[in-house]
Formats: C-alpha cells, sequence, structure tokens
C-alpha cells in the first residue's frame, strides 16, 4: 500500500480523479467528509444512545453522541501529529501532491466520528440482541433460505458493518449514501473483511467484520481505489487502511480513560482508588502541585484524564510511526495501544472498569430490557414486511408497516435483503424511539 492511493479524495459517483492541489483549502475534501457526518439524522440519534449506562438519568455521563465527538477530537490530534511525521518521511506527498498534516488529522476525525454511527439502541447488547434472533430466536427459521455469510451476517450483527451500509447505501435520487471520501470510508473500516470466516486468524482486523453482503460491491469499489492488500483468494478479506489504526487508537483511549471517568462520576468507582490508577498512567507528566489545589474530585479526575489521554495520544503516534512499514505492508497485526508502553496501566483501568462499571447491576438491568425490547421490534416488524411481500397482511400488519419509511425497501424479493433492511431500520432507533415503538406495538403506549 503507499500513501498517495491511501489518501484519495475520490468519492462513490465520481467519473474523474481528485487532486489534492486543487482542493480549496477553506474546506477540503475531508472536511466535507466531516460536515456531511455531523449534519445526517442518522448521527443526530447517537444523542439518546447508550454508550456505558443505558437510558442514563444523569446528565454527566456519556451518550454515543458526546463519545464520538470526543472520539473525534482524540483522532484529530492523533492524525494531525501523524500526518506530521508521516510528511517528514515521505515529503513526494507535500511536495508534489500538496498534502498537509492536517489532512491526516481531518480523515482520522471524520472516521472517528462516525465510527458508532451504525450501532443499535442499549449499547453492544442491541448487537448482541439482533443477532441473538436470528440464532437461537424465532429468526432461526430464516436459514435455510439464506446463502451462509448471509446468514452470518444476521447471527453476527454488527455495527461497524452496519455503519459502513449507513455511509454508502444507495438512496432515492442519489447514488452513495453520505459520498464520503475514499480515504474517510478506508480509515472507517477497522475491519475490512466478510463476516464467513469468523475470526480466521489472529490479525486485530479479522476480529470482526466490517459489511454486510449488501454493501459488499461498494466496499470492494473502496478497496481498489486506496489499494489494500487482499489477503484471502477464496473470501473478501483485506488489509486495513493505516489510518484505521489510529481511529481504533482514538476510540480504544477514549473508553479506558472516559468510562473510568464515568464510573467515578457515578459513584461505582471508589475515588480514592480510582485516582490511585490514574496517577500510576501520568506519574512522570503530573503536577503534584497544581494537582493537590485541585478542590473537588471532578476536577481532580478532569485534570487526570487531560494528562492521561495527552499521554497516551502521544505514545500512540510514536508506536504508528515505529511501525510503520509494517502497517503499510499490511503485516502489523495487533492494536496501537497492544504497543503502548503504558499497557499494564491500561490493563488495570480496563479491568477494573469491567468488575465496577460494565457488570454494574444498574447496567445489566438495563440490558436486559434493551435484549427484550429489540426481540420484540423484530418480530413484529419482521412479520408484517414478509406478510406483506406475500400479500397477505392482516389488518395489524398494514398498520404496523406504516411505522417504516417510504426509502425502507421492504418488498425486496431477495428475502435477506428484506430482513437486514428491517434490521437497519430497527437499529436506527434511539434508545428512547426503541422504548416507545415498543410500548406502542404492546398498547402500552397510552
Amino acid at each position: 500500500m503507499n500513501w498517495e492511493q491511501l489518501l484519495s479524495l475520490k468519492r462513490q459517483g465520481d467519473t474523474n480523479k481528485r487532486l489534492r492541489n486543487e482542493q480549496d483549502e477553506t474546506r477540503l475534501g475531508f472536511d466535507v467528509d466531516y460536515d456531511r457526518i455531523i449534519f445526517s439524522p442518522e448521527f443526530r440519534s447517537l444523542q439518546d444512545k447508550t454508550q456505558v449506562v443505558p437510558l442514563s438519568s444523569t446528565d454527566f455521563v456519556h451518550t454515543r453522541l458526546t463519545h464520538s465527538l470526543e472520539v473525534s477530537v482524540v483522532a484529530r490530534s492523533l492524525g494531525r501529529k501523524a500526518g506530521v511525521k508521516i510528511l517528514e518521511k515521505h515529503p513526494y506527498l507535500a511536495e508534489i501532491h500538496g498534502y498537509k498534516p492536517n489532512d491526516f488529522g481531518a480523515i482520522v476525525a471524520a472516521a472517528a466520528l462516525a465510527h458508532d454511527i451504525g450501532n443499535p439502541p442499549f449499547g453492544h447488547s442491541g448487537e448482541k440482541a439482533i443477532g441473538h434472533y436470528f440464532k437461537n430466536g424465532p429468526g432461526q427459521k430464516f436459514k435455510a433460505q439464506l446463502s451462509p455469510t448471509e446468514h452470518q451476517d444476521l447471527c453476527d450483527f454488527e455495527g461497524n458493518a452496519n455503519g459502513f451500509k449507513v455511509l454508502t447505501q444507495n438512496k432515492q435520487g442519489g447514488k452513495g449514501g453520505l459520498r464520503l471520501s475514499y480515504a474517510t470510508l478506508g480509515a472507517f473500516t477497522k475491519y475490512p473483511k466478510e463476516s464467513l470466516p469468523v475470526k480466521p486468524n489472529t490479525h486485530i482486523a479479522s476480529k470482526k467484520y466490517g459489511f454486510f453482503q449488501t454493501e459488499k460491491t461498494n466496499f470492494l469499489d473502496v478497496a481498489a481505489e486506496l489499494g489494500l492488500n487482499s489477503l484471502s483468494t477464496k473470501h473478501t478479506q483485506f488489509s486495513r487502511h493505516p489510518l484505521a489504526f489510529l481511529v481504533e487508537a482514538a476510540d480504544d483511549i477514549c473508553y479506558t480513560i472516559i468510562d473510568f471517568e464515568d464510573g467515578i462520576n457515578l459513584g461505582l468507582i471508589d475515588e480514592d482508588y480510582a485516582l490511585e490508577y490514574l496517577i500510576n498512567l501520568v506519574r512522570a507528566t503530573i503536577n503534584t502541585k497544581k494537582y493537590s489545589a485541585l478542590p473537588s474530585t471532578k476536577e481532580r479526575v478532569s485534570y487526570l484524564r487531560a494528562l492521561a489521554i495527552s499521554t497516551l495520544i502521544e505514545d500512540a503516534v510514536n508506536v504508528f510511526m515505529t511501525h510503520e512499514k509494517e502497517i503499510l505492508e499490511g503485516k502489523f497485526q495487533v492494536s496501537i495501544l497492544d504497543k503502548s508502553k503504558y499497557q499494564a496501566q491500561i490493563n488495570d483501568i480496563i479491568k477494573l472498569s469491567i468488575e465496577k462499571i460494565y457488570n454494574s447491576e444498574d447496567v445489566i438491568d438495563k440490558e436486559i430490557s434493551g435484549f427484550e425490547i429489540l426481540n420484540q421490534l423484530l418480530d413484529r416488524f419482521i412479520l408484517a414486511v414478509n406478510n406483506n411481500y406475500e400479500n397477505v397482511p392482516s389488518a395489524y400488519d398494514k398498520l404496523i408497516l406504516k411505522l417504516i419509511p417510504s426509502e425502507v425497501d421492504v418488498l425486496n424479493k431477495n428475502l435477506y435483503t428484506r430482513l437486514l433492511n428491517v434490521c437497519y431500520f430497527i437499529s436506527l432507533f434511539s434508545d428512547t424511539k426503541a422504548v416507545q415503538t415498543y410500548k406502542k406495538i404492546k398498547g402500552l403506549g397510552f
């Protein structure tokens, strides 16, 4: 892989190349990507989607929206800092093509902004709920009518693949979804493979999958334009776009540190205990006099969080550049933070977060409710859609169908497409919308 191809400004539907030297410096194509994502309805719905604490009534824990914005900020810093070093190492990119450090920051920031755009309601339990419906629930009955890969798409429903669908699927009156640059789409795709085979190797990019079969052609187009390395002759699997490692690092940094901060603010983690963990991470840079003068837990945590994020950004860029050659060759097989010199401290924080936050009674109770809600919604909408396709809709089916927007293709002759479109429709619900729709179909809306 080479940086010239990887930084492609081309968009879906373009017939001519877009050259960096011809870009408007006041609003680069990569900046346009960011704007299109932030103004999309799918992004706005993240304001009411679970990050850690589902349906939290507090005002200081993170939603998917605030998490995405913060990840994007961290990603921008990672991209810009890496961009300076990449251009120093490959000066032709600046001298001949006109690329600047901020270009890298803009690509990574846009991709990071969208990194959770396909996640269903109720956090990662939402993905599991949809998958459960097809693997162990009523949706099992469709297995014989689907190809193995189509069935796996549904049984292992993946927010990353759903996000690629949001960004690239054709819509009425337009081709190419949000029509983002291929560089941004490449950086967005952490798992550039289809759902089968499941985890064919230990490479970090094989951990999950990155696109549904409905968007396979779109992905192959992006991969060809960017010059991603093909890793299999039997299945669709490619090397990551190098900047996807920075998007992943930004996400890892934020959920490691900021989820931990939420746990402290919620009282799930003892302050003294928690602060010790953060101090272990930033011991070399902490200003003890300034820290001691801070009057409240919130301010002390905020100070340590800022130091921790800054420390991990610098370290991540160093790791990225140390392994840049391996990354370009598709041979770097772990996440950036797995090579961090602070890995032990990071693992300590994550371990405590799992114990005290992710497995807390409040989180589990609310995830259980979300699981049931999504399974009931799937059951009711799929029944209505399929009955309608078979021309045997009940009066109730017809009412249910009125809840589905006209742009959602529920009459497609392909069963997989119909099922996936229902999943897609429900996945874009906010947490509150999912609860309200569930109450509506259960007759509890009055």
